[in-house]
């Protein structure tokens, strides 16, 4: 079919559509599923797509590659997001965001049977057990268990106890209840009563509901000292103090705080990976966190991002909302859910920590990234250079010049080289100005860069990908004037780097770009700055130290470079030479080159010994 009756097919489709909520879905020509959207009203959203050019380059290639669509008309906007998220899980799309953990996390479970078992799974079976989690942290939730096998003693056999098996006493004391660590589940030796007890106690932890279990513990305990049965009372304080100690490791906000949800979420600029935080906080504790990855495809906001981790915690964790505190409303409806965006208070403290949660995650992942898969790490960081500073191509050979003069003395230049986004510390060059009267930095600057790259194209060496000036519009346009005169203006970028607020100014643009804090390309800008300029200090203090040699002992008649390397090795610098006496200087040059010393060095006549030179 041609491009011009395919475009007609789908604007007499989207004439058609209802302004109700849906969901739409997107078709390539070979009828590849590449998009599936939700919206409140889905003739209006649909007609956002084709009414105008996008500013995201992704958007307008997924227009372009639109061939057909379909939709679905569902009730409210919160099934159209469900349906969503069950059809991009189903399609993968292309162009949709892609959850990015799949995992099967782990639940604790107690059994429903008359002697109930606790223990870990990955396999939620409705056999009537009671599930608690799931655990994001495999270690936390075996934690949870040595807490309450220290608190209660529990079986651990599979044996069916029932009333049938206990009356035809086939069980056998096992290792556990000689350690005390069971008390006999299978030979009766324990109440099915006192054991559904300590399984009541234990869903309370379970719960969250410690404060409860505990103020229980401590009338239980008094009740008991009181009627002088310590040693019941001594068991019931250890298990107090057990509880008090996990109570205390997990995160406590406010006791003015109830039951909440909490979504923080960090994106970084130019990075396609946002991670969102979610945490559950009961009776003012975080009793659950869970950090979800997406990858955003079409630039989508905060708001849908935040409405997919809603549904995607629910469906997953079994979650019901009540309060959720968020730094943006989510684009979604639930009436049946009050949406919090605190300014100030325990609130807005508990959606921070949130945040740095979503935050370590992405750190966590960079770090594993960087441990086990170098080179993945080392291309994502290009690709962001390669964004952030709007290149053509990788930036794998970067290099940064830097001025050093103290007024007007000495001027030098540095060049650090990046390869691979690190230092490359052999291919680092000084350059001394030499046509550059006083302190001019933008002429040196186009001194060193002519000088440079005239050698590396003479040589037939490879040329960078950008290059990076140590200052701001006037460096970086005395660096375009030194390309341009060698005819390489658009080969290599530039880009200058002031710095006062680390703005970015690229050439013809008078507005700086404010790169993010903690971006990883302003990082590794800054340190070839840093590098470029600790360079080029240490070459500038080097070549002053050795003007100030020359200027002060090679120009005393009758002393050689042997003498001037014997006094220095000596004394280890001028200021002790113009110090020492004649018999201290003749103890290591001679009496006759001594004096020309003295001599030369303009000392107070009175400082030179009436010894006679021999």
């Amino acid at each position: 079919m041609p491009k011009h009756q395919k475009s007609e097919a789908l604007r007499e489709k989207i004439s058609f559509l209802p302004e109700t909520p849906g969901v739409y879905t997107y078709y390539d020509a070979a009828g590849t599923v590449i998009y599936v959207g939700k919206a409140k009203n889905l003739k209006r959203r649909v007609s956002s797509y084709f009414n105008r050019t996008h500013d995201v380059l992704r958007t307008n290639l997924l227009v372009r590659n639109i061939a057909d669509m379909s939709y679905i008309v569902v009730p409210t906007e919160q099934d159209a997001l469900n349906l969503e998220n069950s059809m991009i899980k189903e399609y993968k799309p292309r162009y949709n965001v892609l959850l990015k953990d799949d995992k099967s996390y782990p639940w604790i479970a107690v059994t429903n049977e008359m002697y109930p078992r606790v223990f870990l799974t990955r396999q939620h079976i409705r056999d009537g057990s009671r599930y608690y989690g799931p655990y994001t942290n495999v270690g936390v939730a075996r934690t949870m268990l040595e807490l309450i096998r220290e608190l209660y003693p529990l079986r651990a056999c599979r044996l069916p106890i029932t009333p049938e098996y206990l009356a035809k006493d086939q069980g056998r004391l096992c290792l556990q209840y000689h350690i005390h660590r069971c008390k006999g589940c299978c030979k009766g030796l324990q109440s099915a009563e006192d054991y559904q007890r300590d399984i009541a106690h234990i869903k309370q932890i379970l719960r969250g509901d410690t404060g409860e279990l505990m103020a229980y513990l401590r009338d239980e305990m008094t009740r008991l000292a009181g009627e002088l049965r310590f040693e019941e009372a001594q068991v019931l304080k250890e298990q107090y103090r057990l509880l008090e100690n996990y109570r205390s490791k997990s995160v406590i906000v406010s006791q003015t705080i109830g039951d909440v949800d909490v979504f923080g979420i960090d994106e970084s600029q130019g990075d396609a990976d946002v991670y969102i935080n979610y945490m559950h906080v009961r009776n003012g504790a975080v009793v659950r966190s869970v950090t979800l990855r997406y990858r955003r495809s079409l630039d989508e906001p905060q708001s849908r991002l935040l409405a997919y981790a809603m549904t995607e915690i629910k469906e997953a964790l079994g979650v019901q909302y009540d309060e959720v505190i968020v730094a943006e409303t989510p684009e979604v409806e639930m009436p049946e859910v009050t949406f919090t965006v605190p300014r100030r208070g325990d609130k807005a403290k508990l959606l921070e920590v949130s945040q740095r949660n979503a935050r370590q995650n992405r750190v966590e992942d960079l770090k594993h990234m960087a441990k086990h898969n170098p080179e993945q790490r080392l291309e994502k960081t290009l690709e962001r250079l390669k964004a952030d500073f709007r290149l053509t191509e990788l930036p794998r050979h970067i290099e940064c010049f830097d001025n050093s003069n103290i007024q007007g003395t000495n001027p030098v230049a540095s060049c650090v080289v990046f390869k691979n986004a690190r230092p490359s510390k052999r291919d680092y060059r000084h350059f001394n100005i030499k046509t550059v009267e006083g302190p001019d930095d933008f002429a040196s600057m186009r001194e060193v860069l002519t000088r440079r790259y005239t050698r590396l194209m003479e040589e037939g060496e490879d040329l960078p990908q950008l290059i990076v000036v140590d200052g701001g519009k006037g460096q970086l346009s005395a660096a375009v004037e030194a390309l341009e005169s060698i005819g390489l203006r658009g080969t290599i970028a530039v880009v200058g780097i002031a710095k006062r607020l680390e703005e970015i100014y690229f050439p013809g643009d008078s507005v700086p770009l404010y790169i993010d804090k903690n971006s990883e390309s302003l990082r590794i800008v800054q340190h070839l700055r840093d590098e470029a300029h600790r360079f080029g200090i240490t070459h500038h203090r080097n070549r002053r130290s050795r003007s100030a040699l020359v200027s002060e002992l090679d120009g005393i008649p009758g002393v050689g470079e042997k003498t001037r390397t014997a006094l220095l090795q000596h004394f280890k610098s001028v200021k002790r030479i113009r110090e020492a006496s004649h018999d201290a200087l003749a103890a290591v040059i001679g009496p006759a080159k001594a004096r020309a010393v003295i001599e030369g060095l303009s000392r107070d006549p009175q400082q030179i010994s009436d010894k006679p030179c021999e």
